[in-house]
């Protein structure tokens, strides 16, 4: 890894440091993290996940994904949103998961918020993005010690998130959520995936 928090692979395409040498954590920096997402069931499934990430590793909930869109139906809101104590007691059986009981029922209050703001508000995307002004930030930053653990949007949405009846959703963990969304192009400017993320944020 060089200084400047880049590794520089076989392939010959310089990435973020994050990335490591797994393969499956160097498919999602190339394909998913910081590619801007506007379906609000995507960002409500991410943003649980990130919310199940804290105080673990992303590749420990990456490795584990399809256990939990097994185990919580797809992450349909509609559906999360009737599950009982029945299912709380099914899903902290379940190996296939991170089995923490606040963070599986904050997941069903999650769920139950995000329908209200469906029902009743610009729907959850739109809820979102307007704290961007519906477009992606533009990270500039060429070392690992330039990006940012939290920022005054990912404050500012944290408490709305939690007004609304989210939880795990602190400054830090919406910062993350934010940068794999793509609300926020935090790759390194010398990561191959810099140029292609910031064209994706381009207005059309």
């Amino acid at each position: 890894m060089s200084e400047t928090g880049l590794i520089d692979h076989s392939d010959g395409c310089p990435r973020c440091w994050w990335a490591g040498l797994d393969p499956l954590y160097v498919a999602y920096h190339d394909t998913e993290w910081g590619v801007p997402e506007y379906d609000g069931r995507a960002l409500y499934e991410k943003l649980i996940l990130d919310g199940f990430q804290a105080g673990l590793s992303w590749i420990t909930i990456l490795r584990r994904r399809d256990g939990f869109r097994d185990a919580f139906a797809g992450f349909d809101p509609e559906r999360i949103a009737r599950f009982t104590e029945d299912d709380v007691a099914r899903l902290m059986a379940d190996t296939r998961i991170i089995r923490n009981r606040a963070k599986i029922q904050g997941t069903i209050a999650g769920a139950r918020a995000w329908l209200r703001i469906e029902d009743q508000g610009p729907g959850f995307s739109r809820f979102l993005w307007d704290f961007v002004d519906g477009r992606p930030i533009q990270g500039k930053a060429r070392t690992r010690a330039e990006i940012a653990t939290e920022t005054p949007a990912s404050r500012a949405i944290g408490k709305a998130l939690k007004a609304e009846g989210f939880s795990f959703c602190g400054p830090t963990i919406v910062h993350a959520f934010m940068q794999a969304v793509g609300m926020v192009n935090d790759h390194l400017v010398g990561c191959h995936r810099h140029g292609p993320c910031a064209e994706l944020g381009r207005p059309r």
